[in-house]
């Protein structure tokens, strides 16, 4: 028992080493790639930020969304975090797969490459949208008597830069249309949908995708259309980059 063990453990830890190796080398050649879009990361990070010292409270504006999906309610604001985490984490495992198993349609460098290219592109876009129109953010932090709805101007460039991480991200507001919890489980549910192997994952993917959609309505988190432009723009994007991608 304990020679067959070894004998596994040992089988794995070549495939591992291996894998190593392999990945090394293929990050050695894309690093500029990864570098870039983790970098932007950090830069719409800054600009959700930035939207915020001129976000102005007002009424919640009229939304078909909150009409049909009863609220939920700000103590059970998680579900919707809870949905998304979820889906992050495993995309994220997912992609680190190839160490471990014999299974291989991916490698992870690349994977990311392409992830980050498609984020990218999205993160643009929204940048422009949010910055175009200010909304009155339907959360309720952001909302009129809230002291966290407006910021008052900063102290200094430092105090921007650093964007109060992690608070500012949790609580921010002005950064509506469209929404950016959507386009992460977007993007990384289409590149499972691509990439994955097992259809009930993908079946599962997919539906959680679109609870994540209805629990964002009914935490009042983000407007209906936020949501909606996000499932019809991050599609639209992942389709026409992925064409100018190599294979």
């Amino acid at each position: 028992m304990s020679f067959y063990i070894g004998r596994k453990a040992s089988k794995l830890c070549k495939r591992v080493c291996a894998e190593t190796a392999t990945e090394i080398k293929l990050l050695a050649e894309n690093w500029k790639y990864i570098l870039a879009g983790l970098i932007f990361q950090y830069i719409h990070g800054l600009a959700a930020r930035g939207v915020h010292y001129i976000h102005r409270p007002g009424p919640i504006l009229q939304d078909v969304g909150f009409f049909l999906v009863p609220e939920l309610g700000q103590e059970k604001g998680y579900i919707s975090e809870s949905v998304f985490t979820t889906i992050f984490l495993s995309f994220v495992l997912w992609t680190f797969h190839p160490f471990i198993f014999k299974i291989k349609k991916i490698y992870t460098v690349l994977i990311w490459c392409r992830v980050l290219a498609f984020l990218v592109a999205c993160q643009f876009l929204r940048i422009i949208t949010f910055y175009s129109t200010q909304l009155p953010g339907p959360n309720y932090h952001c909302r009129e008597g809230s002291k966290l709805a407006t910021l008052p101007p900063p102290n200094s460039v430092l105090e921007v830069l650093f964007i109060n991480f992690p608070r500012g991200v949790l609580y921010g507001c002005g950064d509506l249309i469209f929404s950016s919890h959507m386009i992460f489980s977007l993007v990384f549910v289409r590149s499972y949908h691509k990439y994955g192997t097992r259809r009930i994952i993908k079946l599962c993917a997919w539906l959680a995708v679109i609870s994540q959609s209805i629990f964002i309505v009914a935490s009042r988190k983000h407007y209906t259309v936020d949501v909606a432009v996000a499932w019809y723009t991050v599609n639209l994007v992942v389709f026409f980059v992925d064409k100018q991608l190599p294979g």
